[in-house]
């Protein structure tokens, strides 16, 4: 026999040697294993787990232990306070990319604005966008049809009305012309020894690999860009945190303006911005 209080702590000690956040994966899959929140768990410390439910939260620590994100254990991931599913064909949702939606909101003031994701994997970019601007045409696209499934899906069950679609980049977008176009493409080098650490382990290796020294879909997404901005238009990446330099340099090759990069909370360049300078 086992109570809640029980498996919280004998969970965290499990996890302590392999997660530098042992207490709060424990309270995540307790909670997730009894489908509980977190203060229920703190309110009714006493209650029993079922022999089945103390087996299947065996099933989750190991699972961590191992170095599985605790994201795709439970299978979702909050991001900019919506809950959003995510599984092995999507990125996890991270922190740091909401500076992408923050930075969109602030630049954009048209009410009707057109907005481009690429690289969409859930959602959460765009979803995110759409909670808070729901007169914004907002259209997300991934090359991976199982990710645009996970997008679609969470549009479905927060009833945001965003256009997915299948693409490798712009290869199938049609002429429409965006005001903005985000994305948080791969941009890690092949040879990165994080690769074979943490959580990226887990993770799809075609939403974080790039070629040219982490730079390839950048550059190719910069170079196609224009053909899909309005004249003044706005490109905005993620990327890595000693890429800023690169970026600019890219963005500047491709005829961007204004071109900045901005930090992240933990004053690292983050995201990189420029606007197309118009059709001549």
């Amino acid at each position: 026999m086992i109570t809640v209080k029980q498996a919280l702590q004998q969970s965290t000690d499990v996890l302590l040697p392999s997660s530098d956040t042992a207490h709060m994966d424990a309270n995540i899959l307790v909670g997730h294993c009894l489908q509980k929140t977190r203060t229920w768990l703190m309110t009714w410390p006493e209650t029993v787990l079922t022999d089945g439910q103390v087996g299947e939260l065996d099933g989750y620590v190991a699972r961590r232990v191992n170095g599985e994100p605790v994201a795709y254990i439970v299978g979702e991931q909050e991001f900019w306070s919506l809950p959003l599913k995510v599984n092995s064909c999507t990125l996890i949702p991270r922190p740091e990319t909401e500076l992408l939606v923050e930075l969109t909101l602030e630049k954009i003031t048209k009410k009707n604005a057109t907005v481009l994701d690429l690289g969409t994997g859930s959602g959460a970019i765009p979803l995110a966008l759409k909670s808070e601007r729901p007169g914004w045409q907002i259209t997300g696209l991934d090359f991976s049809q199982d990710a645009l499934d996970v997008a679609k899906g969470n549009a479905d069950t927060l009833e945001l009305a965003v256009h997915f679609f299948q693409s490798n980049w712009f290869e199938n977008v049609t002429d429409e012309l965006f005001d903005i176009v985000i994305s948080n493409p791969p941009y890690i080098d092949g040879a990165d020894k994080h690769l074979s650490e943490g959580d990226v382990r887990f993770e799809p290796d075609t939403a974080l690999v790039a070629d040219e020294q982490g730079y390839g879909d950048i550059r190719r997404i910069s170079g196609e860009a224009s053909r899909f901005l309005v004249d003044g238009g706005l490109l905005m990446f993620e990327h890595g945190f000693e890429q800023g330099s690169g970026v600019r340099h890219i963005l500047k090759d491709n005829q961007f303006d204004k071109i900045e990069t901005i930090k992240d909370l933990a004053g690292l360049d983050r995201v990189t911005l420029g606007y197309w300078r118009g059709r001549v």
